[in-house]
């Protein structure tokens, strides 16, 4: 479990501590204020923590530090992630169950880190990133692009998760009792399941006796089915990480509902979470869940000039977003009445 994160002239981010990190963590802001920064950078970290030392793979932990960061941030050189302006280096600190780790590079930097200290002991736990558009039907491109042309236009994040979901297929037997609850909650919301052959590497959807070519499905069932996939072939397991990028790209607001319940239920089991979003819906359901299971969820809002990191437990932050939400309720409630 991640415990706090230190970032500094990190893309948008000048300076950004987070220390009350806890199960299910929420960031908050309009874009480019860096939700998905934090989210990739604690990614990167986390997942090269769980690739160092697997099998008969020789690499030091700094090469797969780097090439994580590479394919994730997808830039040319490493200084580029630097906050523009800055005068000092890009570093980051990472505190967890199973250790420490931090780094730090300056504007002369390329594309290998060496400034370094990690404590991080062996992790045997799987994390992965949902980012916000689906890659189910995107798979076979998705490999081709990094495994044969070794290309930039899908990140680690979306080539992670796509092994994920087609390097492993399902397991037979008895799952952990939430893991198994959740995904007959998901299956029950999409009213189906995904499939997929690993002959003809086709994705379908499978829905009592009939079977539908993925191509005419909605993104709403890929997305909800993608959980149920992860799930159902044990690639999470209590004490992953899973990182979700706009929960509600894609959900109708029942569909969010049932999905978030859903979360919790995995955060319950041992899942750390992390989701970034500018919903109010998600924001809302978020803090009915805090109450109602008197769960600490820390919320991160964040603005081009600064950030404010309260706990949805004690109510909902002043925001943007929440505030412009609400306008747009009284307006509706106000053109009602005319």
């Amino acid at each position: 479990m991640i415990q706090s994160v230190l970032l500094e002239n990190f893309g948008p981010l000048k300076s950004f501590f987070w220390d009350n990190i806890s199960k299910i963590n929420l960031l908050i802001g309009s874009n480019a204020t860096g939700k998905t920064i934090i989210l990739k950078a604690l990614y990167t970290l986390i997942k090269s923590s769980e690739e160092f030392g697997r099998g008969d793979d020789p690499k030091r932990f700094e090469q797969i530090l780097s090439e994580k960061i590479y394919w994730t941030f997808q830039v040319d050189k490493f200084n580029e992630l630097i906050t523009k302006g800055a005068s000092g280096r890009l570093k980051m600190e990472m505190n967890a169950e199973h250790g420490k780790c931090e780094y730090s590079f300056g504007d002369k930097t390329s594309n290998t880190i060496t400034e370094i200290k990690n404590s991080f002991k062996k992790r045997d736990d799987n994390s992965i990133f949902i980012p916000a558009k689906e890659i189910i039907t995107l798979s076979k491109v998705i490999l081709a692009s990094r495994e044969q042309m070794k290309a930039f236009g899908f990140d680690d994040t979306y080539y992670d998760l796509t092994k994920a979901i087609v390097n492993n297929p399902p397991q037979k037997g008895r799952n952990y009792t939430s893991f198994s609850n959740s995904r007959k909650k998901l299956e029950d919301i999409i009213k189906g399941k995904l499939e997929y052959e690993q002959d003809s590497g086709r994705w379908n959807f499978k829905k009592g006796k009939n079977i539908y070519s993925i191509n005419i499905v909605s993104e709403g069932i890929k997305k909800i089915g993608l959980l149920d996939t992860l799930l159902g072939n044990r690639y999470l397991t209590p004490g992953s990480v899973l990182f979700i990028d706009e929960p509600e790209s894609a959900l109708h607001p029942e569909a969010l509902n049932q999905f978030l319940d859903i979360i919790t239920l995995l955060a319950k089991e041992g899942i750390q979470i992390f989701i970034a979003s500018h919903s109010y819906f998600t924001i809302k359901k978020l803090f009915l869940i805090a109450k109602k299971e008197k769960m600490d969820i820390p919320i991160v809002s964040l603005s081009d000039a600064d950030y404010l990191i309260e706990n949805l437990i004690d109510g909902i932050p002043e925001n943007p977003i929440i505030q412009e939400s609400i306008r747009l309720y009284e307006e509706e409630i106000e053109v009602s009445f005319q």
